[in-house]
């Protein structure tokens, strides 16, 4: 009798058991996701970060009412971001005299596919007429005319560096000058695929006197481009 129950007894134990490990092995229904992602930064760049290697102007021998042009200058938005661009001219003379004898104009074309010869020639008359031929007195308008467009595809603005009329004006032998005032016209606004091309002209008023002799005038353009963003600033601003 004594060895059945303990027979019967080790039954329950073993049954207790199994039915211990039967309810360890349960799982409840469960169910995940999840996600990822990234950002990759735009680059802003002019001319893929090299200088202009074409001219403002150039030239020896230069006399009272003769107009001299410079090189075509390109001006690339090479980076993936739009860009408001300003275009800075600084000019002196190495002696210390009135450089609004000076008369400086230029022609800006903006496109996405190069003018041919054609477009390029007729720009060129276009930034002549603006001095009204090349021995006559210049005009005196201070600002960009509005945007034309002189090919399809093809948009310009023409300019000239006017006498500065101001009250207490004085005669400097230096001058600084936006073109176009920058970001203040959409011409100035250049995409990621478009480019600028301008072209300088200048000419030596026919009141120039003597003193004007064997003088230097030397020009440099700063070019600078912040984002298209409202509220974006120039480098150093």
């Amino acid at each position: 009798m004594k060895n059945i129950k303990k027979a019967l007894l080790g039954t329950t134990l073993v049954g207790a058991l199994v039915v211990s490990a039967g309810f360890g092995t349960y799982s409840w229904f469960t169910s995940e996701t999840s996600a990822a992602g990234e950002i990759a930064n735009g680059t802003l760049q002019l001319n893929n970060g090299q200088n202009i290697t074409e001219k403002i102007i150039d030239g020896v021998d230069f006399a009272p009412s003769q107009l001299k042009y410079g090189e075509w200058m390109t001006i690339d938005n090479t980076g993936s971001q739009n860009t408001h661009i300003k275009a800075t001219l600084n000019q002196s003379l190495d002696n210390d005299i009135n450089i609004n004898k000076y008369k400086v104009g230029y022609i800006a074309l903006k496109y996405k596919e190069k003018p041919n010869e054609d477009v390029l020639k007729a720009s060129k008359i276009k930034l002549e007429k603006l001095f009204e031929g090349t021995t006559n007195v210049v005009d005196t308008i201070n600002v960009a005319a509005d945007e034309i467009e002189v090919a399809p595809g093809v948009t310009a603005v023409t300019g000239i560096v006017g006498e500065d009329v101001a009250a207490g004006f004085k005669a400097v032998s230096n001058k600084e000058w936006m073109l176009g005032e920058g970001t203040n016209q959409p011409f100035w606004r250049l995409k990621s695929d478009q480019y600028i091309d301008v072209m300088f002209a200048i000419k030596l008023d026919e009141t120039a006197n003597n003193a004007y002799q064997g003088v230097k005038y030397t020009a440099d353009l700063k070019v600078q481009a912040k984002q298209a963003d409202e509220g974006s600033k120039y480098d150093g601003e």
